[in-house]
This record gives structure tokens, sequence and C-alpha cells, in this order.
């Protein structure tokens, strides 16, 4: 009796899971926004301790690194000390940082804007003059002009109040909307900063509570599994933000000292605008390069017409020197995808999570692609099919080639 209920469970079980998963997909696949708007509450009421935790995780490099050389200055026995001073000093470096690029870019972008103001009225002016001189010279097309004027004279200003000015209403709603965002954004900050400055005092006992959790929940062995795991998503992250930081900060020098040497040969202005905002918004993968140099471009054709045609040209070339050279050489190891999966997890994280997704969706990825490819070889051993794996050369099996390129 006992073998048969043990018998009955051991066919019950695939199809009491198999089951469950259905019902899951059921909800996931016809219930996506409700299930998509409980989870936006949630990240909602979580936002503080997410920026926390990922500003957290950005300083935690450096902070490991000043840790470490005021230890053997100090002493190990002075721990408490040697994580405050840790603490303020990688806090100060992070503020430094911002208010310099902010020193940057700020006077820039008025100067831009300033520079464009005083440019509109000119190039009204010769607007203006180009369509006299080409209406003088054909009557009729003037004569159209001139009747569309006069139209526009009549029933602009009852357009304007029929069509602009119900919107203004909106539009100031949209103003107090913005600015109460902001607030929101600010406030989500500062206690985002309370809950880094925890995290990095306590990342020590975090750690071990959290080893402790996973020792008593699984075996030894499996829980050796999940942290080594975890090690890898950790360097993955790491070896990915830390890598695409510094190949923007040398793309964005690259294009500061191109800028640089246009602007002394042609007189073309924002050199330290446009590097920046090319350097930063190179971090984003894939797009990054062009919504940095859309904006960047248009700045240019209004102050220097001829430097933005040079300007789009050394942006094609610097982004296929990224592309081909600079990047795979610093996040080749770091993350391990070849083009076509670094644009999938791109447009799928992105088109689930907008611009978070954009930026963490290439190392997600990776870390998912990763446990992927150890379940396919756990259960290719297991099957006893030995050609596709990792170090058995065959022919019968190009596939096997593409998967040991791609890691």
């Amino acid at each position: 009796m006992k073998n048969f209920f043990r018998k009955s469970f051991r066919y019950a079980m695939p199809l009491f899971i198999g089951l469950t998963l259905s019902i899951i997909c059921f909800f996931l696949i016809f219930r996506f926004n409700g299930i998509k708007t409980a989870f936006n509450s949630v990240v909602n009421i979580l936002k503080p301790f997410i920026y926390g935790a990922v500003i957290a995780y950005l300083l935690k490099t450096p902070f490991n690194w000043i840790k470490e050389k005021l230890s053997k200055h100090i002493g190990e026995k002075r721990k408490g000390l040697v994580n405050a001073l840790s603490l303020i000093l990688v806090l100060l470096a992070a503020v430094l940082i911002i208010v310099l690029l902010l020193n940057m870019v700020i006077p820039a972008l008025v100067d831009s804007i300033v520079a464009i103001a005083n440019t509109i009225p000119g190039v009204l002016e010769d607007l203006d003059a180009s369509i006299s001189k080409y209406t003088a010279s054909n009557p009729d097309v003037g004569k159209y002009i001139d009747e569309a004027l006069n139209t526009l004279k009549v029933s602009g200003p009852e357009w304007l109040k029929n069509n602009v000015v119900p919107h203004l209403t909106g539009a100031l709603g949209g103003v107090v909307g913005a600015f109460g965002s902001i607030i929101g954004l600010l406030y989500n900050l500062l206690i985002g900063i309370i809950v880094c400055i925890y995290l990095l005092l306590g990342k020590d006992t975090f750690t071990r509570q959290a080893k402790m959790l996973t020792y008593s929940v699984f075996k030894r062995d499996s829980a050796e599994a999940v942290l080594e795991e975890f090690r890898f998503i950790d360097k993955t992250f790491k070896g990915f933000f830390g890598g695409k930081i510094l190949d923007s900060a040398i793309i964005g020098l690259i294009c500061y000292v191109f800028c640089l040497i246009m602007q002394l040969t042609m007189g073309m202005h924002n050199a330290i605008l446009i590097s920046v905002l090319v350097g930063v918004t190179n971090i984003i993968p894939f797009f990054g390069p062009y919504i940095g140099a859309i904006p960047s471009a248009l700045i240019i054709l209004i102050d220097k017409p001829i430097c933005c045609l040079f300007f789009i040209i050394f942006i094609i070339l610097l982004q296929l020197f990224d592309g081909n050279v600079l990047g795979p050489m610093l996040l080749s190891e770091s993350v391990g995808l070849t083009g076509f999966w670094v644009l999938f997890s791109i447009t799928a994280f992105g088109g689930f999570f907008g611009i978070v997704g954009i930026i963490v969706g290439v190392p997600l990825f990776a870390v998912i692609y990763d446990l992927i490819r150890r379940w396919v070889y756990m259960m290719l051993k297991r099957h006893k099919i030995s050609e596709y794996l990792p170090g058995e050369s065959t022919t019968e099996a190009p596939e096997t080639q593409e998967i040991q390129e791609a890691h």
C-alpha cells in the first residue's frame, strides 16, 4: 500500500507542477496589465530602498578599495572608524564627481540656450530676406503667400482661442504634476542615500545573514551552488557597469579632444557640453550613442552647420571603434553575449521596464543566458550526449563553437 501511494505521488507530482505552471502562465498572459499595475505599485512603495540599494551597489567597489587601504594604516581593530572614514570619503568623492559634471554641463547648457536665442532673430531675418527675394522673382508664388498670410491673420486668433487656450489648463496641470514628480524624486533620493549609508556600514552583517539564511534553507552543496551563482551575478553586473563607465569615459574624452580641435580650427562652441552628453549617454547600450549624438548634432547645426557634418562623420567612426575594438576589449569577459542577444535584451527589457530595463537588460540577460546554458549542459550530460559539450571536438555540431565563442 505504501509503495502504491509512493508511486502515485511520483506520477501525480509532475502533473500538479505542470498544472500550477499552466495556471501561472494563464494569469501572466491574460492578467498581465493587472499584474504589471500591482508590480508598479509595489515598486513605487519600495523606490527609496531600490534607489538606496542601487547607489550602495555602485559605491561598493570604491568603498571596499578605500576600506582596504585605510585598514592597512589604521588597523583591523578599529573597524568602526575605518568603515566611517571609508563611507565619508566615498560619499565625498561621489558628490565631487556629480558637482564637477554639473559645473561643466550647466554653464555650457545656459550658453548654448543663450546662443540659440541670439541666433534665432538673424535666422528669421535671413529667411524673410530669402522669401522676399524669391517672391520678387516669382510674382505668382508671392501672391499665394500673401493670401496665406492674410488668411492666417484672420483665422489665426480664432484658432488660438478655440484650440490652444483650452489646452493651457492641461499644460498647467502637467507642469504641476512634473513639479510634484521632481519633489517625489528628491524625497526618494534622500531616503535612498540614508538606506545606502545603512547598507554600506552593515554590508558584512547583511552578507553573513544572507549566507546563514541560504545554508538554513538548502543543503550545503545546494547552498554553495546558490552562493556561487550570486557571485557570478555580482561579477557580471560589476564587470559590465565598471567596464561601461570606463568605456563611456574614454569615449567622452575622445569626443572632447575632437570638439576642442574643431573649436580651435573652425570656431565650433559647446565642446564640453557635447562631449559630456555623448559620454554619459554612451552608458546606455546600443542606442545610447545615438541618443546623445542627435541633440549634439542639432546644437552644432544651429551654431556651425559645416561642423555638424564633420561631427556626424566623427560619431559614426567613433562608434565603429567603440563597437568593434574598445567595447569588446572592456566588456567581452563580463557579459559574453553576441550582438544579437545584446539587441534582444535591450529591446525586451526596455519594453517591460523602460529606461531601467535598457540599462540593466544586458547584464541581467547574461545571467539568464548563463543559467540556461548550465541547465542545457547538465541535461546533455544526463542524456549522455557529449558532442555538444564544450571541449568536445566534432565536425557535426557547429553550434557548439558558437556557444563557446559566446562564453
